[in-house]
């Protein structure tokens, strides 16, 4: 029988990179990207710091569930949400603390990346409430590379 700790390290799929996104500066409009270099503060070009915070991710799958949350029939937009990357097909939730493979870099999901106030300026009232436990995620960058479109997500065992 599988313990617990054996579940938690399982997974059943890699996850892909679906959009990439840069913003230059503090409230500046999010810049789509193919495919860009991840230093050690992060994306390049975009207005990060070094730490655990450096590159942030969601799961495109939750943009339905903003959506709906909105009462809209369709998903929020990437941009809007305004992280780094959005990856399809991997539950990030389930690699707190872990170490992913991200295109050539390594990442390490460090918490939560929570809803700002700026949501509620996006999305309307209750743009926040929207968000909230479906905000994404936060990591540092344990190694630079560069990440593509369609790039694979994996964790490291």
């Amino acid at each position: 029988m599988l313990t617990l700790a054996d579940l938690i390290q399982r997974w059943p799929m890699a996850g892909r990179v679906v959009w990439i996104g840069t913003r230059s500066k503090r409230r500046s409009s999010m810049e789509a990207l193919p495919e860009t270099d991840i230093g050690a503060e992060g994306l390049i070009g975009d207005h990060s710091k070094a730490g655990k915070r450096a590159v942030t991710l969601i799961q495109a799958e939750h943009l339905n569930a903003i959506g709906a949350y909105l009462g809209r029939s369709d998903p929020v937009a990437a941009a809007d949400l305004r992280r780094n990357l959005v990856v399809a097909g991997l539950n990030l939730s389930a690699l707190k603390g872990r170490q992913v493979n991200v295109g050539t870099a390594i990442l390490r999901i460090t918490g939560i990346c929570a809803p700002c106030s700026r949501m509620e300026e996006t999305f309307g009232h209750g743009g926040y409430s929207a968000v909230r436990g479906h905000g994404g995620w936060c990591a540092e960058v344990i190694a630079p590379g560069r990440v593509c479109l369609e790039d694979e997500i994996t964790p490291i065992d």
